[in-house]
């Protein structure tokens, strides 16, 4: 076979291939993770060669009981999550737990650890303790001791590892987001952690935690997981590089090469809930 007919045969071949499909499910008060997180996605399709799909809280961030759409899970490669604190109905969650349970992998951000925040005796409060099954995190806000370290404090973020998913990651970087305690028993005992936070200026004393880790999780399913998450964190090339080389990472991929810094400028919002 001729060289030039054989580099046309694999490239046919190459471009042939379904994209990988990554499914993100957002819904928070308080981060903005349904306008950054979108904002990542377009740069998966446009330079990274993925196919996303944006299914978000409706009617909007604080509408805690209902994300449509979550049927597309059956057809996903990979489900990224940035909840907190929903209350799905139960033939939503059910679409959640098969994707879950398939084996297929997840990555997740900051308050994913609290998803769910069913009331005391309802029939779906197991799943308040979802993000230790989905993420080796800890099991819902204030389980285990599973706080922060006040508002107006921030986070130096260090490596701790030489993951591929820090490939090109700076060894050291600052984040606007608070650090999150999750130490002493999370994230899981086997889980490989990748960067450690320590928290400038806390309300109170801190020590070092983890704000970044893999896990396989029970299902054998592979996971990219943290704590960061604040809308001012996405506007850092660190915190970008992160977020893509994690998802490649969970999708079996190797680590893409960097196509430059997007331009996200995303404000906080605080938590505005509409009763």
């Amino acid at each position: 076979m001729k060289p030039i007919l054989a580099f046309f045969l694999l490239a046919a071949a190459a471009f042939a291939q379904p994209k990988p499909h990554v499914v993100f499910v957002l819904g928070d008060h308080e981060y903005s993770g349904e306008q950054t997180l979108p904002l990542i996605a377009a740069a998966l399709e446009k330079d990274y060669g993925l196919r996303c799909t944006i299914l978000k809280s409706a009617p909007d961030q604080n509408g805690e009981t209902d994300i449509p759409g979550l049927d597309a899970l059956k057809t996903a490669d990979l489900a990224v999550f940035y909840l907190r604190w929903r209350q799905l109905p139960a033939e939503q969650l059910a679409h959640i737990d098969a994707y879950v349970k398939s084996g297929k992998p997840l990555v997740g951000f900051r308050t994913s650890t609290h998803s769910f925040n069913y009331p005391k005796d309802h029939p779906l409060i197991a799943w308040n303790g979802w993000a230790s099954e989905a993420f080796g995190a800890p099991p819902g806000w204030g389980a285990d001791g599973h706080t922060h370290y006040g508002h107006k404090s921030t986070t130096d973020v260090k490596a701790a590892s030489e993951h591929p998913i820090l490939t090109g990651v700076d060894r050291e970087f600052h984040v606007r987001s608070w650090l999150y305690r999750v130490e002493p028993k999370w994230p899981a005992a086997d889980a490989q952690v990748l960067l450690m936070g320590t928290a400038r200026e806390p309300s109170r004393p801190a020590n070092p935690n983890p704000v970044a880790w893999t896990w396989i999780n029970p299902h054998k399913g592979r996971v990219f997981f943290t704590t960061l998450g604040h809308p001012e964190d996405f506007s850092l090339e660190a915190m970008q590089r992160l977020t893509i080389n994690g998802i490649h990472w969970a999708l079996g991929r190797p680590v893409p090469v960097w196509k430059g810094k997007l331009d996200i400028n995303v404000p906080y919002r605080g938590i505005v809930k509409v009763q």
